[in-house]
């Protein structure tokens, strides 16, 4: 059954042990986060990447490249090896046992650019957790809990989840399977790019097109920070600007306009999607790949999608007065139904595959 199954029941499936055990599953996948968000907040698994393939360290040798305890340490070298993460030797000594990253686990936990690096969903999904009893007093008031108040996990985690995908498939795939785009970019264009986070979007379509000019928009001073940041980094501030400002502040015409997975989160997204045409040009927006009607039980990504609204995206959403409450769930038809208040005709899905993202062109 799919989240796209309009015959699915909304009745509860299964049995009360089937469910306690499903609990427990997640309890135990819990603290796996918990001891990856570790591993990667102390540098353990960096540590275990940096030498040679097969390089095992003991717990005190790890705690010394780290700068941590070794009691700690071995705890979690234990705890990561029992769960299968790592692997550990038959040393009989825990303080003597050594502890190796596999290589087909780095992917997953230390290459920052692999589409595999699930490390910044971790630290995202903590990063949220941690403002539990804001989120719980929201609930109550009708509040919200700000993207200021989730703070840097989630902040950093969020960017450093999309940053492979900016960085690779954005320029090298997606915009060039889409001819027109892909021509006018080519030819040099004028790019903005609406809630723009840490830049890799911007980043990444100036890596791609080297004639491209882009301009970064976002309300997030550290965001921003971070983007020009980044943009020295990877060599193109010469042609990436970063800016603290809202659409509607962009001086002059652009060809492209894009939104990357922000305008679900905005308190007023009919206002910004009317500033977006207001900057002429073709106007794209990504934003999550979630089932074109409400069904339940729902599939994976339905259930990931309703995670990041139920605790980070709606309550960021309703920080502001008269917010739109939209929330992660965006699904086609409120898109277009804001679309056309902000004064286009329609949108178009454009035929980009991705299990996370739908990208769409508004059509003026």
């Amino acid at each position: 059954m799919t989240a796209t199954d309009t015959t699915a029941t909304t009745a509860p499936t299964g049995t009360a042990e089937s469910l306690t055990e499903r609990l427990f599953a997640a309890v135990l996948a819990t603290m796996d986060v918990h001891a990856v968000y570790l591993g990667d907040r102390l540098g353990y698994y960096r540590a275990l990447a940096d030498g040679p393939d097969g390089t095992a360290l003991t717990p005190a040798e790890l705690a010394a490249r780290t700068g941590t305890a070794e009691r700690y340490t071995r705890e979690w070298c234990e705890q990561q090896a029992v769960t299968g993460i790592l692997t550990a030797d038959a040393e009989p000594d825990g303080a003597a046992r050594r502890y190796a990253l596999p290589v087909e686990h780095r992917a997953a936990l230390v290459d920052v650019l692999s589409l595999d690096h699930v490390v910044p969903l971790a630290r995202l999904a903590l990063g949220c957790a941690k403002q539990t009893d804001l989120l719980a007093e929201a609930f109550r008031t009708g509040g919200g809990v700000s993207w200021a108040q989730h703070g840097t996990d989630a902040r950093e985690g969020q960017a450093a989840a999309n940053r492979p995908l900016f960085l690779g498939p954005l320029g090298r795939e997606y915009l060039p399977s889409v001819p027109d785009i892909d021509a006018t970019l080519r030819a040099g264009a004028r790019v903005a790019d609406v809630g723009c986070g840490h830049g890799w979007s911007a980043i990444g379509i100036a890596l791609a097109y080297p004639e491209v000019t882009v301009d970064g928009f976002d309300l997030d001073e550290p965001s921003v920070e971070a983007a020009r940041r980044n943009a020295r980094e990877a060599g193109v501030a010469d042609r990436v600007r970063f800016h603290l400002a809202d659409a509607g502040s962009a001086d002059g015409v652009y060809d492209v306009v894009f939104a990357f997975e922000c305008i679900h989160d905005l308190p007023d997204p009919v206002a910004v999607l009317e500033a977006m045409r207001g900057l002429g040009g073709t106007v794209v927006v990504m934003d999550e790949r979630v089932a074109e009607t409400f069904a339940a039980p729902g599939d994976e990504i339905e259930r990931l999608m309703y995670g990041y609204s139920l605790l980070c995206c709606l309550a960021d959403g309703m920080a502001h007065e008269d917010s739109a409450g939209t929330g992660t769930v965006m699904r086609p038809d409120t898109l277009r139904r804001y679309a056309r208040e902000a004064g286009f005709a329609d949108l178009e899905i454009l035929d980009i595959e991705n299990d996370f993202f739908r990208f769409y062109r508004l059509v003026r």
